[in-house]
Parts: C-alpha cells; structure tokens; sequence
C-alpha cells in the first residue's frame, strides 16, 4: 500500500535556525546580567530564568514546524499546527491548492475545508509532487472497483 508523507521542509528549517538564534541570544543576554553594570543587581537566578524564557520562546517556534501528513489509500492523517485530524477518502470531496494560498486543502463533502500545513506553497517542486500524489490517492480510493481509469460511470 502506497503511502504519501509530507512535513514542509523550508519552514522546518527556518524555524530550527531561528530558535537556535533565539537560544544563543538569550544566553548570552543572560550572561552579560552579571558581568555589564547596569545600576541592578542581576543573581544566578536571574541568569537562569532569563535563560529559560530563550529556551520557553525557541521551544514555542518550533511548535510552528510540527505540521505533518501521512495519508494512504484508506485515510488522511493530518496533523497541523493546532489540532489533527483523521479523514477517510470518502469524506474527501477534492484536494485543493488554489493560487496565492501558503498551503494545500482538502474539500470535505459538507463544503468544510481542512488546512493541509505540511503541504506548503514554498516547499516548491515537492509540494506539486505532494498535490499529485494525494490527488492520485483520493481517485483511487473513491473510484469504483469494477470501473477503469478513463471511463466515467
């Protein structure tokens, strides 16, 4: 059974350099309370929470990373920023990746549309790989058994 897996790559990438920016800033902001007089007296306390909030805001960028997609031909896994979600293809109306939109969707039968965030418009020549692949999926899960490809019935 073919399975399609996708994380978006450039925002994971941008998001583990700017928390590891983050941290590097923070401890060294948290370094220079003891050592640079500024008229306050900064202890070891000081240092390690100011520390803490680095590691509290690098951890809260990766979270904006964490979107992931497994879909096969039974089912989409989608696992987005806030919240995930377990579709069926039958409840699958079209997957959707509309101009000047950051991230694929799929059309659900009821008109509501479900965000697809690990399929992201930056990610390029992969994310149309992506699309074709789950496009692909979805006909072969809701096309009829006995109908062939090609023929509409």
């Amino acid at each position: 059974m073919e399975t399609v897996r996708v994380r978006p790559v450039r925002l994971r990438r941008l998001c583990a350099a700017l928390a590891v920016l983050i941290v590097v800033v923070f401890a060294f902001v948290a370094v220079l309370l003891r050592s640079v007089d500024t008229g306050a007296s900064f202890g070891l306390a000081d240092q390690v929470s100011v520390f803490g909030i680095g590691l509290a805001v690098a951890a809260g960028i990766l979270v904006l990373a964490r979107p992931t997609l497994e879909a096969d031909e039974r089912e989409l896994r989608i696992r987005n920023i806030v919240g995930r979600h377990t579709l069926p293809w039958t409840a699958v109306r079209a997957v959707l990746f509309r101009d000047n939109r950051p991230w694929a969707a799929v059309e659900l039968h009821d008109d509501e549309e479900v965000p697809l965030m690990a399929v992201q418009a930056a990610d390029g020549e992969r994310t149309v790989l992506a699309v074709r692949a789950l496009r692909e999926l979805h006909r072969r899960a809701t096309q009829p058994a006995d109908a062939e490809p090609g023929q509409d019935g």
